[in-house]
C-alpha cells in the first residue's frame, strides 16, 4: 500500500494516481476515473477533482493508496 502524506488539507483523486506512479500522466488519470476504474473507501468514484482527505484509501488496478493528515 502506497502512503501520500498530506501537505495542504486535501489532495485531488487525479493528482493523487499521478504522485503514486499509477498513472503516467493528467490524461491516463481522467480515462480510468471516468472509466470507472477507480474507488475511494469502497465506492466508485468518477470525478478526477474528488478531494481526498487524511484517512481516504484509493484502490485502482489492485494497489491501494492511503492518505494521511
Amino acid at each position: 500500500m502506497e502512503t501520500i502524506k498530506l501537505r495542504e488539507e486535501f489532495i485531488k483523486l487525479g493528482q493523487a494516481l499521478k504522485a503514486c506512479g499509477l498513472v503516467e500522466s493528467g490524461v491516463e488519470a481522467k480515462e480510468v476515473i471516468q472509466d470507472g476504474m477507480v474507488k475511494v473507501n469502497g465506492v466508485t468514484e468518477t470525478r478526477r477533482g474528488k478531494k481526498l482527505y487524511g484517512g481516504d484509501i484509493v484502490s485502482y488496478d489492485g494497489e491501494e493508496i492511503k492518505i494521511e493528515d
